[in-house]
């Protein structure tokens, strides 16, 4: 609730505007100086293109200073203006803000304390003179002229379909079809930008309908829209992987993206003399090069599956497979199947394999995070993604945007509450599991879930059922590390013998630079370095301090390579952003690049 004054004018939008008038003066001035001393000691600006044409965040006054002096005689910002009322609480002020570049028109949200700003975020939302072909801009779709031989918009669409990658050549490629690479495209396709992509299944959503039949989403529907294409308003909270495959293979015509299917991207190299790629795909079966200016791998979140070497596994007379490999549990009724790793898929695959009839043991070698579904929901994302979020009038890109607004800094103290809560709320839940044998863990800091997500995108497992089996012995637990297979068992360090007809590594992958020393060059992907993580100095995290995480949805120290990804709520989100930075590129529009960091952990 906004704060009322004695004199009875909201104390929250007087505090807002006196702030930001200061700040449009200062910068108006172009006085770096000024401008940081608008912010506390150790105040936060998170910039997406707006300053920087980077994701960045900027930590102190010296940093927002710097990045200023540098910046501020190209971005020319202006028109600085509260949008709706702020609000306070706990003696914080709130408010969205609008505001003006060179380039084009910004968005934000500010949060002061005692007169000074806390947390400030900036994000640019569209290039002045490029602006998506929407609203008032949309196309007419039809010249009110009769004319002989008048070609129809099916047949210009198939038209285009033929001619881009033969006679055109696209502006951008994207190497992955899965829900980030055609939620991308949807962007690029909506700025004007020639795109093709590319995927190696027979249609899209085939990465997800190719799973194992019992798979759903973890994540609340609220929290997983697609760009510009929410999901309908009666779907299921949590849908079935299939209802998602197809929701995915309709989006991309409807979006009318140009998809290469059954297209597999063979190698990727640089010409410097023409200014792009000479990229060599198979096409279902031919060979086709393509010259993009610039390329987008689009492959989730992660590298290659990540599957340890143990002794004697050569020796296994069963099935071996992966997690990402494994189809359902149809075949393994009464055989007995071990799961190693106790992560998300893991557990899915523990329940899925029980459900069949398999005899299941997990093997836990780490410990991992539980967050059970309900709590999640309840605790965590119901003030920002769910129907009580958008009865208070939160649209998805506001809660998007208000997310974005926690710099990594703080983030964990703001989760780190509802953390605790949700330990309290379920902890008979837990103290069940732990009787299990189930080693248990909130992080390392007990910042929860999502904080394990940027900083690993592992260690954790949102409970859907699973862990009942566990509590209940249905599904066996082995905790320790793997020595050995034998022909018909893993044994562990401890000498544990866990007879076996089939493993199942759910071992986690790689970093995505990996896909770049096999399609480019192992010097590209140390160049590169290490995508995910933010430099947290947590496992599997360490420094040095990023503060954004790695080489994702922003200028790598390859040019005109780019990384996207993330689950289907970042990959909406973030996709505006390199959208608008290939949109930049295309039309020439200066965009000098502040705070590009070193890659880090090369391959």
């Amino acid at each position: 609730m906004t704060q009322i004054d004695e004199t009875g004018v909201a104390a929250g939008t007087d505090t807002a505007r006196t702030w930001l008038a200061a700040l449009q003066d200062a910068l108006a001035a172009e006085d770096a100086g000024a401008a940081a001393e608008l912010f506390e000691e150790g105040g936060f600006w998170r910039d997406f293109l707006a300053f920087t044409w980077n994701l960045k965040t900027l930590e102190g006054r010296e940093q927002i200073r710097r990045m200023l002096a540098e910046t501020l005689p190209h971005v020319r910002p202006t028109g600085w203006e509260v949008e709706g009322e702020p609000t306070t609480a706990d003696g914080v002020t709130e408010c969205w803000l609008r505001f003006g570049t060179a380039a084009g028109s910004g968005w934000g949200y500010l949060r002061l304390r005692g007169g000074k700003a806390w947390t400030l975020l900036t994000t640019l939302q569209d290039l002045r003179g490029f602006e998506e072909r929407k609203g008032p801009r949309r196309d007419r779709g039809v010249v009110h002229e009769i004319t002989r031989e008048r070609t129809t918009w099916l047949e210009r669409r198939r038209a285009r379909e033929e001619s881009l990658g033969r006679d055109e050549q696209p502006y951008c490629l994207v190497v992955g079809g899965g829900q980030g690479g055609i939620g991308l495209a949807a962007r690029l396709g909506r700025l004007g930008i020639p795109t093709i992509v590319v995927d190696k299944h027979e249609k899209a959503g085939d990465a997800w309908r190719n799973r194992y039949k019992s798979l759903h989403l973890h994540d609340p529907v609220w929290y997983d829209h697609m760009p510009y294409l929410p999901f309908p308003d009666d779907w299921p909270v949590f849908p079935a992987k299939d209802k998602v495959a197809d929701w995915l293979m309709h989006y991309a015509d409807i979006m009318e993206l140009n998809y290469w299917s059954r297209t597999e991207c063979r190698s990727a190299q640089w010409d410097e003399a023409s200014g792009t790629w000479t990229v060599v795909v198979d096409r279902d079966g031919e060979e086709v090069v393509l010259h993009p200016t610039q390329l987008v791998f689009a492959l989730g979140v992660s590298g290659y599956p990540r599957i340890p070497v143990f002794p004697g596994a050569e020796t296994f007379r069963g099935a071996q497979h992966h997690s990402s490999a494994h189809a359902g549990g149809d075949d393994w009724a009464g055989k007995r199947a071990v799961v190693i790793g106790s992560n998300n898929s893991a557990h899915d695959i523990c329940a899925d394999l029980w459900e069949h009839g398999a005899e299941v043991t997990m093997v836990q070698r780490s410990s991992t995070h539980i967050s059970r579904s309900e709590s999640l929901m309840d605790l965590v994302l119901k003030p920002l993604y769910s129907e009580e979020a958008l009865e208070a009038g939160i649209t998805t890109e506001q809660a998007d945007m208000l997310f974005a607004s926690w710099p990594y800094r703080v983030l964990p103290d703001v989760q780190r509450p509802a953390f605790d809560e949700m330990a309290e709320r379920d902890r008979e839940f837990y103290a069940a599991l732990e009787a299990a044998g189930f080693d248990l863990d909130f992080g390392e800091d007990g910042s929860g879930l999502f904080l394990k997500y940027l900083r690993r995108g592992s260690g954790y497992y949102i409970d859907v059922g699973a862990s009942q089996l566990i509590i209940d012995g249905r599904v066996r637990l082995a905790t320790g590390q793997v020595d050995h297979l034998t022909e018909d068992a893993v044994v562990l360090a401890d000498g544990t013998e866990l007879p076996a007809d089939l493993v199942v590594y759910a071992t986690g992958y790689g970093s995505m630079n990996e896909w770049l020393a096999d399609l480019i060059s192992p010097e590209v992907a140390d160049r590169v370095g290490k995508c995910w993580g933010y430099g947290s100095d947590t496992t599997r995290d360490p420094g040095p301090w990023e503060g954004e995480l790695r080489n994702m949805w922003k200028p790598t120290n390859v040019e005109n390579l780019w990384i996207h990804g993330g689950n289907l709520h970042q990959s909406r989100h973030y996709s505006k952003y390199l959208a608008l930075q290939l949109k930049a590129r295309m039309e020439g529009v200066p965009t000098p690049v502040y705070g590009l960091e070193e890659s880090h952990h090369p391959r």
